[in-house]
């Protein structure tokens, strides 16, 4: 099994920056791919953005410019820096690791960005 353990939520107003946190352990053995998701109420889950373990990353269109992804291997951890924040982006985050070919999900982290 891997744990995902996410921080970095929260409340911003409108153009503010968060980043969001997700530490992977536990049976970790080979991940190929991390990545952030979100789901706003009434919507379906989305992507937000993903990283391959050789470093591709891949952003939705809504978030390209704005957010960036990376990650500390060592550490197993994905981060999300997300700027120029907008109400549209509130939603819960959701991280995401693919290892050995299973997909593992973190509980969720809200982000409201609010005037």
């Amino acid at each position: 099994q891997v744990q995902l353990v996410e921080s970095g939520g929260g409340s911003v107003q409108p153009g503010g920056s968060l980043r969001l946190s997700c530490a992977a352990s536990g049976s970790i053995w080979s991940i190929s791919r991390m990545g952030w998701y979100r789901q706003a109420p009434g919507n379906e889950r989305e992507l937000v953005a993903t990283i391959t373990s050789s470093g591709t990353t891949n952003y939705d269109a809504s978030v390209r410019g704005r957010f960036t992804i990376s990650t500390d291997n060592a550490k197993n951890t994905v981060y999300l820096q997300m700027n120029s924040l907008q109400p549209e982006d509130t939603a819960v985050y959701y991280c995401n690791v693919r290892n050995g070919g299973l997909l593992y999900w973190g509980q969720g982290t809200q982000i409201t960005v609010s005037s």
